[in-house]
């Protein structure tokens, strides 16, 4: 007899649903709908970090409750892949372009993400294609952005690369000049570049120095980087520089206070701050001051011939 009532309660529990079983003393599956919520954060890192404690995020929040740990787990998936998004339209300057793109409102749709020229640009064009699962578009696994890092597991660092190698900012340059403002009409041309823009109008320069010599009045540079010992520029592009660009770096001295300088190219100036960023602010000022003064030292210097012979054939005449 012991042995039917056995054979009967296993029965029993054959035909109940464990996860009803579950279901019984599992909290409410009632989760927060942001990061904050949940309180974690992304690190400088990338690394998805509890605000409080620092510590990686934990699957087993309660123990023995895997089905709630899990539900809980998924919830946080979703607004990860809502904060890759994110990132991929404010970080990459990517676009969500619906697909298909003639569906009409009852038809279900997807969507991809593509930078602005990916249809245009006439050198390169990647794809990237993620797998299949929870992933979904700018991921390549939603464990490891969890557990590891946002570089690891989303396709940014593919992104960002690629559109490094689209063009660096000297190509860019090069590319501006020839397409745009050598087509010009503008008498006088003035460059200001701050930082790397500095550099890269160096290397301008020394691709096409009878052309920017012809072109540019005076360039106005606010912390540049630029080196023209590592960028090899030419004897005739430094004493250009010399004459015709000025440096406002950042210092603690009064804005326009002459700095020293261990490479002879242009000379270089105090912009009144000593923070990097602030330079092109700070000698805003002097800088449109320098750019009028040497359009008047251009203008005057094409005529100088002209003024002293036109006095001199009135002095004839009197």
């Amino acid at each position: 007899m012991p042995k039917n009532v056995i054979a009967g309660s296993y029965d029993l529990l054959s035909r109940i649903d464990l996860d009803e079983l579950m279901k019984k003393d599992e909290p409410p599956l009632d989760f927060p709908d942001t990061l904050e919520g949940f309180e974690y954060a992304f690190n400088e890192k990338g690394q998805l970090r509890h605000i409080k404690t620092g510590e990686p995020f934990v699957f087993n929040y309660r123990e023995d409750l895997h089905r709630w740990n899990q539900k809980r787990y998924e919830a946080l998936g979703e607004i990860i892949t809502k904060y890759v998004y994110e990132l991929l339209e404010k970080d990459c300057n990517l676009k969500k372009i619906s697909i298909p793109v003639d569906a009409t409102e009852t038809e279900p749709k997807s969507f991809i993400y593509m930078s602005e020229d990916a249809l245009t640009n006439p050198q390169k064009l990647m794809v990237l294609i993620h797998g299949s699962g929870v992933v979904r578009a700018g991921q390549w696994a939603r464990r490891l952005i969890i557990n590891e890092d946002l570089d690891s597991g989303t396709q940014i660092p593919f992104i960002k690369r690629a559109v490094d190698e689209n063009g660096s900012p000297e190509e860019h340059a090069i590319y501006v000049w020839d397409h745009f403002i050598a087509q010009s009409a503008a008498e006088n041309v003035f460059f200001v570049a701050h930082s790397y823009g500095g550099l890269a109008f160096v290397e301008l320069m020394i691709q096409r120095e009878a052309d920017v010599k012809n072109k540019v009045t005076a360039v106005a540079l606010t912390d540049s980087v630029h080196n023209v010992w590592h960028q090899e520029a030419g004897k005739t592009i430094r004493e250009w520089m010399r004459e015709n660009c000025c440096n406002w770096v950042s210092s603690s001295e009064p804005l326009d206070t002459s700095v020293e300088s261990m490479l002879p190219d242009c000379p270089r100036v105090s912009a009144g701050t000593d923070r990097h960023e602030l330079t092109s602010w700070k000698s805003f000022p002097s800088i449109f001051k320098f750019f009028t003064e040497a359009s008047e030292a251009k203008t005057s210097s094409l005529k100088p011939a002209v003024t002293r012979r036109s006095h001199r054939l009135k002095h004839e005449e009197l």
